[in-house]
C-alpha cells in the first residue's frame, strides 16, 4: 500500500488492492467518453535515473494535465483505470514509478539509494517537467495518493502546479492511530523495517501485502517520519534543509475516508498543518454514505469503487474542471 504513512491497510483486502492491478470493468461511465491513446515514456531525473512513466492522451486538445503521484511502494499500474477514466474525460494524464519501484528499479534493490526525500526533490519535479513537455499550453495539477501528496513540498518547480487533489494523504503518525491497527503499524515500522533493512539491505514490504519492496532509505525515512509529528516535518533542519512546505499556496482538496486507519482525520490535520500557506478544503467521507462497505487507504482508485459510487471519481473531475478555468 502505499502510504507514506504508516503502513498497512485497513484490512487484508486493502492490501490486495495495493499489490494487484485492479481488473474490474467500469460499468457506469455515463459521461461522454473521449478516445485516448496511451504510451510509455522514460523520464530522466536530475539524479540521472531513468523513471518509467505512462502518458494517457485524449485525441482532442488538452487544456488540463495531471500528474498522478503514487503512494509509497505502489506501481503506476495501480492507477491505470483511474487514469484512463480521467483521460476519457479530456484530461492529459501522466503516471510514473518512483525510483526503485516497479519499472524504475534499474539496479539491485540493495544498491538503490533512493529515499522519500529523493522522490520528492528529484523524481516528482522531473515528472512535472515531463507533464509540461507532453501537454503544452495547459494548466498542471497533481493528484497525490498518500506519500504522493505529502512530498510535493520538496518540489522546487511547485509554482507550476495550479491545484492539488490529495487522496488518503496524512502524516501517518502512529500515535494518532487507533487500536488495534496501531499495534500493526508499530510492528511494521519499529520491528519489520529495521530488521529487514539490517539483514537484507532493503524492506520486502511485498511479503506482508504492502506494495513493492522498498529501498532501504525509503523504508528508514518512512519509519522515522511516522514516529514523529507532521511526517517530513520531523526531518526539517536535519535531513531536510531546503523545502517549500511554507510556500505552496495553490488550492487543494484533501479527501479522506472514515475507515482509513492510516490517514484518519487527526493525521490529515497533522499533515495539512505542515503546508502553512496552502488553502485546503478537507473532506472526510463515510463509505457507507456511498453504498460501500469500505474504501480505506487504497480503494478510492479501484474501478469497483467507481462502478458502485461514480460520484467519488467525479469529485476529481469536478475539482479539475473548476481549477482549470
Amino acid at each position: 500500500m502505499h502510504h507514506n504513512q504508516s503502513p498497512f491497510s485497513t484490512n487484508q483486502q486493502d492490501n490486495i488492492y495495493a499489490t494487484q492491478l485492479d481488473n474490474a470493468t467500469n460499468t457506469q461511465l455515463n459521461t461522454a467518453i473521449m478516445s485516448i491513446v496511451t504510451y510509455t515514456l522514460t523520464i530522466i531525473s536530475d539524479r540521472n535515473r531513468a523513471l518509467a512513466a505512462t502518458v494517457y492522451r485524449p485525441k482532442t486538445s488538452v487544456k488540463t494535465a495531471v500528474m498522478i503521484a503514487p503512494a509509497t511502494g505502489i506501481k503506476r499500474q495501480f492507477y491505470h483505470k483511474f487514469a484512463t477514466f480521467l483521460a476519457e474525460q479530456g484530461f492529459g494524464i501522466l503516471t510514473f514509478d518512483n525510483e526503485g519501484i516497479g519499472e524504475s528499479l534499474t539496479t539491485d534493490l540493495t544498491k538503490c539509494d533512493a529515499s522519500l526525500i529523493s522522490w520528492g526533490r528529484h523524481d516528482m519535479p522531473a515528472v512535472l517537467d515531463a507533464l509540461q513537455d507532453e501537454f503544452n499550453n495547459a494548466t498542471y495539477h497533481v493528484i497525490g495518493h498518500s506519500a504522493g501528496g505529502q512530498l510535493i513540498g520538496l518540489m522546487p518547480n511547485h509554482t507550476s502546479i495550479a491545484s492539488v487533489f490529495n487522496v488518503a494523504c496524512s502524516s501517518g503518525c502512529i500515535k494518532n492511530m487507533d487500536m488495534p491497527y496501531k499495534l500493526k503499524a508499530i510492528g511494521f515500522m519499529d520491528a519489520f523495517i529495521p530488521f529487514t533493512n539490517l539483514t537484507l539491505g532493503y524492506t520486502p514490504s511485498d511479503k506482508i501485502g504492502m506494495g513493492q519492496p522498498l529501498p532501504r532509505s525509503v523504508a528508514r525515512q518512512w519509519r522515522e517520519w511516522c514516529n514523529g509529528a507532521g511526517y517530513i516535518k520531523t526531518a526539517f533542519g536535519k535531513s531536510v534543509h531546503t523545502h517549500f512546505y511554507d510556500e505552496l499556496s495553490m488550492p487543494a482538496l484533501w479527501l479522506g475516508f472514515s475507515d482509513d486507519d492510516i490517514a484518519n482525520s487527526k493525521n490529515m490535520d497533522d499533515m495539512i498543518r505542515v503546508f502553512t500557506k496552502m488553502p485546503v478544503e478537507k473532506r472526510v467521507l463515510d463509505p457507507k454514505d456511498f453504498g460501500l462497505n469500505s474504501i480505506g487507504h487504497m480503494r478510492y482508485f479501484s474501478s469497483k469503487t467507481n462502478a458502485k459510487a461514480p460520484e467519488l471519481w467525479q469529485m476529481a473531475v469536478d475539482w479539475l474542471n473548476e481549477r482549470s478555468q
